[in-house]
């Protein structure tokens, strides 16, 4: 671990990332303690609701709680309740300098380097089961098809009934597990969690049939016994973790549409139309499949749907290949009454990012304009300030990428160093004059094809040898055969 730990920190350094906080920063963070909610006549009072929080095993950051309220007419109201994290953090703080640096928590397999001190991130900003919190609430009437037919955005008190766990709730909501411990202790807050399955399906329907792509891939997690890495296991999704997703998309949506309304300027997440669309009809062609020749997110979900039903052994691996092929989301600026540009995944005109301000600094950022426009104040950012900060949050996402895949890698060689000379089946997920990437699932690994590599493409499946690693380097080297 201790070799892991000097990776990851090495890592932080060499792509741009602070791995400390400044004496400052850890002076302010000391100092601070929890603002009097009670004493803001905006606030609103939303304590008695049943909010809960569902999130990983491990999660001590907790960015949102979610609570559903039924109406008439089959319109079931959502809230969702998002940490105040401006409430204690103001602008050009030094805590706020380091955020605003990192942009992002990086989460490596050696340890968290997170965007903010953990005295707020796990504790006062974090939104803990039985603990009043400060929140920004996103209030949603959602019909029976899946419509938001009404929404509002405010500040309120909140208090979480029920930390969750995305394992614990899926299990149950699909029936293989009786209701985890926190749901049977709180009176209500089963019939209150399938209600919110429910919505957050026909949120789900309605988005892939407006073109929403519908990807099924695996990530690797690390495992630790007594504090030695032993294996990277499979993380895979799950109805809980939808159920959050959806309810997230909307939430987000719902903001930047507030923003739209108040006339503001806002920092827009933006996935444009993929500049490798031939190579996903070529893809679409192996396996028998047809596209057409200009980007179509309903022709691809359509296409998605069917590899996954006529062969769902593979289509995680096909699921990867075609998200590879989709290029990275960036943040971009929307100036009031500027088209917007959408998010090809999503099939969504409006989105932003807004619901994990204690990982994610363009999140704060969202929260500081919403709150001013709550307000009627002026912008917390001039639009020449946001222009920059959005390529500054989307270069500082892509370096955090790269530190969490190196020092994956660096994991995942240790765990490979045994492993020389045998050899797995892989699927080619990276090409271009850097190289040519493969990735191998049992166990999850990515490394370079540094022999055999002309003529691959993604999605190509290969058959490589494991000739060579080096995990203080973060190196893992194939050949083909």
């Amino acid at each position: 671990m201790d070799n892991l730990d000097a990776i990851a920190r090495q890592a932080m350094i060499q792509h741009d990332l602070l791995p400390d906080f400044s004496p400052e920063a850890q002076r302010q963070a000391d100092s601070i303690s929890q603002p009097n909610a009670k004493a803001r006549p905006a606030i609103h009072d939303l304590r008695a609701l049943l909010w809960c929080s569902i999130d990983n095993d491990d999660t001590r950051d907790l960015d949102q709680l979610t609570v559903a309220e039924p109406l008439s007419a089959g319109i079931v109201k959502i809230l969702v309740a998002i940490a105040d994290v401006d409430a204690l953090v103001a602008r050009g703080s030094p805590i706020d300098d380091h955020a605003s640096s990192n942009t992002t928590s990086v989460y490596t397999a050696a340890k968290v380097f997170s965007m903010l001190p953990e005295r707020l991130s796990t504790d006062l900003t974090s939104l803990h089961e039985g603990q009043e919190r400060l929140a920004v609430v996103v209030d949603m009437a959602i019909d029976t098809v899946g419509e938001i037919t009404a929404f509002g955005v405010y500040r309120a008190l909140v208090l979480n009934r029920a930390k969750l766990t995305y394992d614990g709730v899926a299990a149950w909501l699909d029936g293989h597990a009786p209701p985890p411990p926190q749901v049977a202790a709180v009176a209500g807050l089963d019939q209150q969690l399938r209600q919110q399955d429910q919505v957050a399906q026909t949120l789900r329907r309605l988005r892939y049939a407006r073109g929403a792509l519908n990807f099924e891939t695996v990530e690797a997690r690390p495992v630790f016994n007594d504090g030695v890495l032993t294996d990277l296991r499979a993380d895979e999704r799950n109805r809980a973790k939808e159920l959050i997703e959806d309810f997230m998309i909307a939430s987000n949506g719902v903001v930047a549409r507030y923003l739209q309304g108040k006339r503001r300027s806002l920092l827009r997440r933006v996935l444009r139309s993929p500049e490798r669309w031939p190579r996903i009809v070529a893809l679409a062609n192996s396996v028998g499949e047809r596209l057409p020749q200009q980007p179509d997110a309903l022709a691809l979900n359509a296409l998605l749907a069917a590899r996954r039903a006529a062969d769902p052994a593979t289509f995680p691996e096909f699921s990867l290949s075609v998200l590879k092929l989709l290029g990275a989301s960036e943040y971009a600026v929307e100036l009031p009454n500027q088209p917007a540009e959408g998010h090809f995944g999503l099939a969504v005109n409006e989105y932003t990012h807004s619901t994990a301000p204690n990982r994610r600094f363009p999140d704060l950022i969202t929260q500081r304009l919403i709150k001013a426009a709550l307000d009627d104040e002026p912008a917390a950012y001039s639009d020449t300030e946001l222009s920059e900060l959005a390529a500054h949050c989307t270069a500082q996402e892509k370096n955090a990428s790269k530190v969490e895949r190196q020092v994956r890698k660096a994991a995942t060689a240790f765990l490979l160093i045994n492993r020389v000379g045998q050899q797995f089946n892989g699927i080619v997920t990276g090409a271009s004059e850097k190289g040519t990437w493969v990735r191998i699932s049992e166990p999850i690994a990515e490394g370079k094809v540094v022999k055999g590599s002309a003529g691959l493409d993604v999605g190509d499946r290969v058959r490589v040898e494991l000739v060579h690693v080096d995990p203080e380097r973060g190196f893992i080297d194939f050949a083909r055969r």
